[in-house]
């Protein structure tokens, strides 16, 4: 008898075994299933940034125009550029060491003079300073700025320029871009302006007060007229020129050469106009663009320069539409159609400000600069000197962009989490208003599920589906079950920082998770919501995608976020689950996960977490670049909250958090 009832148990057990694994392989089948492609997905970005791009004024007067263009200015000065940084740092003198004078050859008729200076407390930048050699009474000035090129000041092309500015009678002060020449180094990588952000100052400020302190250089000039002050550059150059010249009025004259384009299109030339992340931080194109920036130039003297076959970007056919004939109609509310020029190279198949280019700003310089008109270029090239003749040398200790951010965090102190339950209650409801702002979190529907497959066997019934959501995205879904579970069994919502197919990976010794929980009796309804598995868009446009919601007032956190919230709402009124519950693996995903409890905390009854990080600091130590993972890199989000908090807020659902991952730092 006793054996019969152990062969009886063992047949059972090998039943249950061999259910188990079938249950695995045919939840492998359609898990990783992909239904849509990357190409989908970037064009479906697209669209919706598309639908973000602010529509140029129709102003019917100067005037009006003049007051709406102020107001803008000063909108994106103050709540944008330098949204978070201390008031004393942005109001404070210039502060520029003199580093020596660098020989020049008698008689060369200019002269030269190398600076550092201080862009904010500990950061350092560099300069040089060309000046006409007998230098009397006020004369007119030209900064110019410079793009990335990894020598810096000491480009050729820039020296010629500069020196041809000294001998036209001009003052020209040479300023470094950072990350290029003497601030080249692995923590100064454009992308960690997305630290700055995280810790509560919008990053762009930086690179704008780079630039300004320069500006405020030469107005403080006792050789210089404060009426004639230029500015120009190529590429981040041409982008810092409109930038400053469009938000700063002290500039009267601006040439930005091949350095941007409107938001439309870059994003219709995706990959080959992405723009870096200064040209693209957060804020900075919600509401205006780089069209409005033109704009709000008028009447003061423009002339735009782009290449016919640049081999970068912004290629002159294919901006001019939007650039500068949409502008137009600007500089003729003043009777200034003449201010407004438009330049297109076709003498190098190149992204160059080589000696067309060059000659072309030196007649617009010497026209409404009120100078001599020298259209040829004097040759310099015998002057041109070396990277090290040029150096003026930065602190040893100088800061970096990722260096700062971090000092910025370890200054942010979090007030404590109430413990009494009346006071929790009211402090979660108000952190979840900021939280809301923070993460510009924008409710959306579930507008139409589409059924794309099915599965049907033995012991597991699945569907596969697309998520059209109400503004215009996307995200995929699979639900699946055993045919013996009732569609009231409670529920599981997985998401994964690979998606769909991450969620039955295994992971160390643990049992692929979306197969278990079917076996268990429980629905699962597996995600690839935005930037995960087939929600992602084509590899390339990750960063630039990712960037480009954030500067319109859309960032991904929100986005994501939203979307796991509107679906789970969709299958509780499908499905009707006796409960639901969510599990996330991966720090992206457990982030976006505590968002979404935190934002509806009675959404989940309870949150697992799995492959997650003990608190957002972590992707500054370990110098996690945002443009890989756009989405956990948000405007304010480490100054008012951190993992802690958010799991608080996500009461009354219980938050469980195993297997922390460790980052690998980046590699530079």
């Amino acid at each position: 008898m006793k054996s019969k009832l152990l062969l009886i148990a063992f047949v059972l057990l090998g039943n249950t075994f061999a259910m188990a694994q079938s249950a695995q392989r045919m939840v492998d089948e359609f898990l990783t299933n992909q239904l849509q492609s990357p190409e989908v997905v970037t064009f479906q970005m697209q669209q919706f940034l598309m639908g973000h791009m602010p529509e140029l004024p129709s102003p019917t007067s100067s005037a009006e125009w003049a007051a709406e263009a102020n107001r803008i200015r000063q909108h994106v000065v103050n709540d944008v550029v330098y949204h978070g940084w201390p008031k004393d740092w942005v109001d404070s003198a210039p502060k520029f060491e003199d580093m020596g004078a660098v020989p020049v050859p008698a008689g060369a008729g200019y002269r030269l003079r190398k600076f550092r200076y201080e862009v904010v407390p500990g950061f350092y930048s560099t300069a040089v300073l060309y000046e006409p050699e007998n230098l009397e009474g006020k004369a007119p000035a030209v900064l110019d700025v410079l793009g990335h090129f990894p020598t810096g000041k000491s480009e050729p092309f820039e020296q010629k320029l500069c020196i041809n500015q000294a001998l036209r009678g001009m003052v020209a002060l040479s300023i470094a871009f950072i990350d290029m020449g003497e601030l080249r180094t692995a923590d100064n990588s454009h992308y960690y302006g997305s630290d700055l952000d995280l810790v509560g100052v919008n990053g762009v400020g930086l690179f704008y007060l780079a630039m300004r302190r320069g500006l405020d250089f030469l107005y403080d000039d006792p050789h210089v007229d404060r009426s004639r002050i230029a500015v120009t550059g190529l590429s981040g150059g041409g982008y810092q020129t409109i930038m400053l010249s469009a938000l700063d009025p002290r500039v009267e004259v601006s040439i930005p050469v091949a350095g941007f384009d409107s938001l439309n299109g870059r994003l219709e030339r995706l990959p080959g106009e992405p723009g870096d992340y200064e040209q693209l931080a957060p804020g900075l194109l919600d509401g205006q663009g780089y069209q409005t920036f033109v704009a709000i130039r008028a009447p003061k003297p423009t002339l735009e320069i782009n290449n016919a076959e640049d081999s970068c970007c912004f290629r002159a056919p294919l901006v001019k539409p939007d650039i500068y004939d949409a502008i137009r109609p600007f500089y003729a509310l003043y009777g200034k159609q003449d201010a407004l020029q438009f330049h297109q190279d076709t003498q190098v198949s190149a992204h160059n400000y080589q000696q067309d280019n060059r000659q072309q700003a030196y007649r617009f310089l010497s026209k409404w600069f009120d100078l001599p008109e020298k259209p040829d270029e004097i040759p310099v090239e015998k002057y041109v000197k070396s990277y090290t003749e040029l150096a003026s040398g930065v602190p040893a200790d100088n800061l970096t962009i990722l260096a700062l951010a971090r000092q910025f965090a370890s200054r942010i102190q979090h007030a404590p989490i109430p413990s009494m339950s009346a006071a929790r209650s009211e402090w979660a409801k108000t952190r979840r208003a900021s939280l809301a702002r923070v993460a510009r979190y924008r409710p959306v529907k579930v507008e139409q599920p589409w059924y794309v497959a099915n599965t049907n066997h033995s012991t597991v019934e699945s569907i596969s589906f697309r998520f059209m959501l109400s503004n215009g995205l996307s995200a995929t879904g699979v639900w699946t079950k055993s045919t013996w579970t009732p569609e009231s069994a409670p529920m599981v919502v997985m998401v994964n920082d690979k998606g769909r197919p991450g969620v039955d990976e295994q992971v160390g010794d643990h049992v692929p998770e979306a197969a278990n929980l079917v076996d268990t009796g429980k629905q699962v309804l597996a995600l690839s919501i935005l930037f995960t598995g087939d929600a992602n868009p084509l590899k390339d446009d990750v960063g630039s995608l990712g960037y480009m919601m954030t500067a319109v007032g859309a960032p991904p956190l929100g986005l994501e976020a939203a979307q796991l919230i509107a679906i789970t709402e969709w299958a509780a009124q499908k499905w009707h689950p006796s409960e639901l519950s969510l599990e996330s693996s991966g720090y992206r995903m457990q982030l976006v996960s505590l968002v979404a409890g935190a934002l509806q905390p009675r959404l989940f009854r309870s949150i697992a977490i799995h492959q997650g990080i003990h608190t957002l600091v972590e992707l500054l130590d370990k110098s996690v670049k945002s443009e890989e993972v756009p989405d956990v890199f948000c405007l304010d989000l480490y100054k008012d909250f951190d993992l802690d908090i958010l799991k608080a807020m996500a009461e009354p659902a219980t938050v469980t958090e195993t297997d922390y991952v460790n980052l690998t730092a980046a590699k530079q």
